[in-house]
């Protein structure tokens, strides 16, 4: 039996806090008993191993997330729907730095499935029907959208932008204008 006090849900929200405040890469069971202060074969009867570990992270925080984007786009779209998506993506990750990164982390097929990382296909994809995008020109605006938060995100939070103007907001909703007038007006297939 493990140790009064730790369970699996504790250690996961223990090791999500633990990625914000250090980054996601530096998160081990190691890393964690050294947080509670107990042996590392202690946290073996909750955790596996550190990749079951970073797993379990990964899950909580594409829940986490979907679970805020789903609040977000109650009752918007167009590109109402656009912006409220692509901010719970940004704020989340301003807030949650080490939570966002492992929201990335690859799963395996099996996990990925049972994963809250379904929810978020579907709630680009419901933020697309306010565009009127046919297969496969709506899986092609997901990949875009995806690629574009994502990637903005992460060049913002590594201090890509950090020494020129204009300002980081500014730019980010220069970019959704641009992406709205893009998904209403998708290029016909060629």
């Amino acid at each position: 039996m493990g140790r009064v006090g730790l369970s699996t849900e504790r250690l996961v929200r223990a090791g999500a806090e633990l990625a914000d405040e250090v980054g996601f890469d530096q998160v081990t069971v190691s890393a964690l008993a050294r947080r509670f202060d107990v042996k590392v074969a202690s946290l073996y009867s909750h955790v596996k191993n550190s990749d079951d570990l970073r797993t379990r992270i990964a899950l909580l925080a594409l829940a986490e997330l979907a679970d805020r984007g789903d609040v977000a786009l109650a009752g918007r779209a167009g590109k109402d729907a656009l912006t409220a998506l692509a901010d719970v993506y940004r704020d989340y990750a301003r807030e949650h730095p080490g939570r966002y990164a492992a929201a990335q982390l690859r799963l395996d097929p099996e996990t990925a499935a049972a994963s809250a990382g379904g929810r978020h296909a579907r709630m680009t994809r419901a933020v697309l029907r306010g565009y009127d995008l046919a297969e496969p020109d709506q899986t092609h605006a997901v990949r875009l959208l995806g690629s574009v938060f994502h990637g903005y995100v992460s060049l913002e939070l590594g201090g890509g932008f950090s020494h020129s103007a204009p300002d980081t907001q500014e730019t980010w909703t220069r970019i959704l204008d641009a992406l709205d007038v893009l998904l209403r007006t998708w290029p016909a297939e060629r």
